[in-house]
């Protein structure tokens, strides 16, 4: 299976540059992983769609203000820092750009002296490994000077950091929002468990390679970046308990749908687990645990529409987002929610 077959033409006033209010208002294609077809729904609606001894499965990481501006102690250069990977204590892995503006051994300044850091080392892919110092906690200063990182298509200023986090959020880590997530609203979570759907929440921390594209001709050539996950044993049991019952289980984004396979692929059933993942899903991929999954409209020739094809077939994914684009829906990270699955029309 070649990149370019999973492109489709998408005219840029239709990437969503701002989240719509309520969260909960945005529009929702619901498409049957069957047979293909569709209805055009908002996301408050997505209660019709889970029935009573479901379960859905939400990624709980939350966003770290990851983009600092450092000014050069010797020079006055700026540099902007993007955090990418925790290695531990206050020493992380960052994107640098100007990259040659931080050698080894050049110390730089954030907000007048609130937070300081040396770059300790460069990696081969030119990443620089860099030590903060400052007074304090490091995740209460970095959230003083720290912005959102939002991805590249997004030119709008964000205006309410919060609003590129879930609501649910709590376990710090990621470089960008598991998007899918975004769209629930508290009490909409409330509706959902007083309808007995059951609730559970797993751990991707998601990198910035969710945003690297596919380079390669030929899919299977595609190296994937590499996430740190954790499922735990509520969650695990919960799963189990929902499969066992007949329920469907309903990822909440591609980043809980990458976990939950992950496990099942590594351990051969679903149970407490933590590690490092860089699966790969894409057509021809065999789930092991999904029955549903609630995901955003995703970029043309990337890994997540790779994914989203692999679950509901090539064929139905892309005339869904042909159908998309016809009806001027909202894309990728704060625009409209697909719902996919199986049997989502026994009422």
């Amino acid at each position: 299976m070649k990149t370019s077959d999973f492109y489709y033409d998408l005219p840029e006033e239709l990437i969503a540059q701002t989240p719509v209010e309520p969260r909960d208002s945005s529009r929702m294609l619901v498409m049957d992983r069957n047979t293909g077809e569709l209805e055009h729904r908002h996301f408050c609606d997505i209660l019709e769609y889970l029935h009573k001894g479901d379960c859905l499965i939400l990624n709980d990481s939350r966003v770290l203000p990851a983009r600092i501006f450092g000014i050069k102690e010797d020079t006055g250069a700026n540099v902007e820092f993007l955090l990418l990977r925790h290695i531990e204590n206050k020493r992380w892995e960052t994107l640098t750009k100007p990259g040659k503006k931080a050698k080894i051994g050049t110390h730089f300044i954030f907000g007048d002296g609130i937070m300081t850091c040396t770059v300790a080392d460069v990696t081969e892919d030119g990443n620089r490994i860099v030590e903060f110092e400052c007074e304090g906690s490091f995740y209460e200063n970095l959230d003083k000077l720290g912005q959102m990182p939002l991805p590249p298509y997004i030119h709008e200023k964000l205006k309410d950091k919060e609003r590129y986090q879930t609501v649910y959020s709590r376990e710090l880590g990621s470089a960008a929002a598991p998007t899918a997530g975004l769209h629930f609203t508290k009490e909409l979570l409330k509706k959902a468990e007083e309808k007995g759907v059951k609730i559970g929440f797993v751990t991707l921390h998601v990198g910035l390679g969710t945003f690297r594209p596919v380079k390669v001709d030929d899919v299977t050539a595609h190296k994937m970046h590499s996430e740190h996950y954790e499922l735990p044993q509520k969650t695990a049991d919960l799963i189990n308990e929902t499969r066992k019952n007949g329920g469907r289980v309903i990822s909440v984004g591609t980043t809980s749908c990458r976990t939950l396979e992950s496990v099942a692929k590594k351990e051969g059933c679903i149970k407490a687990s933590e590690g490092w993942t860089d699966i790969f899903i894409y057509p021809g991929f065999e789930f092991k645990v999904l029955d549903g999954l609630i995901t955003n409209f995703h970029l043309p020739e990337s890994t997540l529409i790779m994914l989203v094809s692999a679950f509901a077939g090539f064929d139905n994914v892309m005339n869904a987002y042909r159908t998309a684009v016809e009806e001027k829906y909202r894309f990728f990270s704060f625009g409209d929610a697909m719902f996919i699955g199986s049997r989502i029309y026994d009422k």
